[in-house]
């Protein structure tokens, strides 16, 4: 089954120097993007963490410091491949836990604010967890019928992202209209669908420390707009604060955006908490 789009979807991996989205790097990105008509442009690039690789890594990946020496920084390549990535929505496997927070870091470091929140996010692993709960080899073999192993080489960001293509096409074909008898069991193929299908939390920055919440009426029941959603407010999910509105306690507490600033926080979470307090300054 082809994808059924109206604008680019970036199918990507990452293979990085860790997990930490503050202290660990990218070292190899690849994607496929898919364009309307089904056109398929791909990219595999090793990138220079411009810190050792370490060993673990290496071992996973097969990527030594070795291979990257020569290759660009992330910094090098930010602005060509921003300009490649504008206006698409972008697809993975375990995306929107990891790699596009720890890509939209990358962008952020070297200066470029890309702004994830206008493309849709789909992610192929909530898909699969959300349907039969396995990992990508297994959802490789249920998908595709064959053992991952038979085709890839495993923990390679290329491979990976191949494998992870072909298993989303797998899930449209499986999980169709008139496929499937239980309703619940059926995908749309449809960007916005699978988006909102691909969503496990309601985080406002990608690390989490800021989510969205509910506004409670005197009932305790949750107030609706004009067009009957929820009305929700932007909420610390951390420390002392935890659970009260953030542009509440950035007005009492002032001295909390300047602790948070400066503190081990991503540069994403950073910037949406500067985007609530310039809002809160517009306001008055």
């Amino acid at each position: 089954m082809k994808l059924n789009i109206t604008r680019p979807i970036i199918v990507f991996d990452l293979e990085t120097t860790g997990l930490d989205l503050v202290r660990d790097r990218i070292i190899q990105i690849s994607y496929i993007k898919v364009l309307p008509g089904s056109k398929e442009q791909r990219e595999n690039l090793l990138i220079n963490p411009c810190k050792p690789i370490p060993q673990e890594v290496t071992e996973l990946t097969g990527i030594s410091n070795d291979d990257v020496k020569d290759a660009p920084s992330f910094k090098d390549v930010a602005q060509q491949l921003s300009e490649k990535m504008k206006d698409c929505d972008f697809a993975g496997y375990n995306s929107n836990h990891f790699d596009i927070p720890m890509l939209a870091e990358e962008f952020l470091r070297a200066g470029i604010d890309f702004d994830f929140s206008k493309c849709r996010l789909i992610d192929a692993q909530t898909i699969f967890h959300k349907m039969e709960r396995r990992n990508l080899a297994a959802a490789y073999k249920f998908y595709c019928g064959r053992k991952m192993e038979e085709d890839f080489t495993a923990h390679r960001a290329d491979e990976d992202t191949e494998a992870t293509y072909r298993v989303l096409m797998g899930e449209l074909d499986k999980y169709a209209p008139g496929v499937q008898e239980e309703p619940d069991r059926v995908l749309e193929n449809d960007m916005d669908f699978l988006a909102e299908f691909s969503k496990q939390n309601d985080n406002v920055d990608f690390a989490g420390r800021i989510v969205w919440r509910p506004l409670l009426g005197a009932d305790g029941k949750p107030l609706l707009d004009k067009d009957g959603k929820e009305r929700r407010f932007e909420a610390f999910n951390f420390g002392k604060y935890k659970g009260r509105a953030v542009d509440e306690v950035l007005r009492v507490d002032p001295g909390y955006y300047s602790w948070m600033m400066s503190g081990d926080f991503t540069f994403n979470t950073k910037q949406v908490l500067t985007r609530i307090r310039l809002r809160g300054f517009n306001k008055q």
